[in-house]
C-alpha cells in the first residue's frame, strides 16, 4: 500500500519496538504504518497505547454501542484508518457486523434501534466544532443507559476524536484491515471526506 503519511514512518527497533510489532501482528495481523509514524515520539505512542488499554477495561457501555460510537466519530470526522480499524475489530470481537458496516450511513439505515440511533447522533454531535450536543440528547441517553454509561460514552467519543484528528493531520489512512478479515464496508458517509474513498474499494 502506498504511504499517505505526511511524516515518513521510522524504523521500529529495540525491545519495545519488537513488543509493539508483535502486539500489532497479534491484534491486527500486520504492523500499521501509524506505528512507524508515532515511533518518532515514543512517549506519545506509549501513553496513547496505555490510555487505550485502560479504556478497554471500562464496562458501563455495551461493546456494540461503544464500537458504533467510535465508528460514527471516524466516519463523521473523516479518519479512514480508524474506520477501517473498527470494521476489523467488530469482526474480530464478534460484534454485530451488519450494523457496524452500516454506521457511516446510519441515518438512512433501518438496522439500528432507537437507543443505538441516539448514541450515533450523540457521537456526531460531540464531533462537531463547536459541539452540537443538547440537553435533550443527554437526558435521553441517561434514561436509556444510566449516568455512568453516559459519562463513559462521552469519554470514549472524546478519545476517539483525539485519535481521528491526529491521524488525519498526520496523513494516516486506511491499511486494508477490513478487507483482510473479509469485512469490506458496505457504506461510507454520504458527505464523507475524500480520505474515506479508499474504503469503498476495500
Amino acid at each position: 500500500m502506498t504511504s499517505t503519511a505526511r511524516i515518513p514512518a521510522a524504523e521500529v527497533t529495540g525491545l519495545y519496538g519488537w513488543l509493539a510489532k508483535t502486539m500489532s501482528r497479534k491484534i491486527l495481523g500486520q504492523v500499521p504504518e501509524s506505528l512507524g509514524v508515532l515511533w518518532h515520539h515514543q512517549d506519545v505512542l506509549k501513553d496513547l497505547m496505555k490510555a487505550g488499554r485502560k479504556a478497554e477495561g471500562w464496562d458501563q457501555v455495551d461493546p456494540n454501542l461503544a464500537t458504533f460510537a467510535n465508528m460514527a466519530v471516524s466516519a463523521h470526522v473523516g479518519c479512514s484508518f480508524c474506520l477501517d480499524l473498527h470494521y476489523y475489530l467488530a469482526h474480530d470481537h464478534n460484534l454485530d457486523e451488519e450494523k457496524a458496516r452500516e454506521v457511516p450511513r446510519w441515518r438512512d439505515s433501518d438496522v439500528f434501534t432507537p437507543t443505538e440511533r441516539r448514541v450515533l447522533a450523540f457521537a456526531e454531535a460531540m464531533s462537531e466544532t463547536p459541539l452540537t450536543v443538547t440537553d435533550v440528547m443527554v437526558d435521553e441517553l441517561v434514561e436509556d443507559l444510566g449516568i455512568p454509561a453516559v459519562i463513559e460514552l462521552s469519554a470514549r467519543i472524546g478519545m476517539m476524536n483525539l485519535t481521528t484528528r491526529m491521524n488525519i493531520a498526520l496523513g494516516i489512512e486506511a491499511q486494508g484491515l477490513s478487507s483482510a478479515c473479509g469485512l469490506p464496508p458496505l457504506a461510507v458517509a454520504p458527505d464523507a471526506p475524500v480520505t474515506l474513498a479508499v474504503l469503498s474499494q476495500a
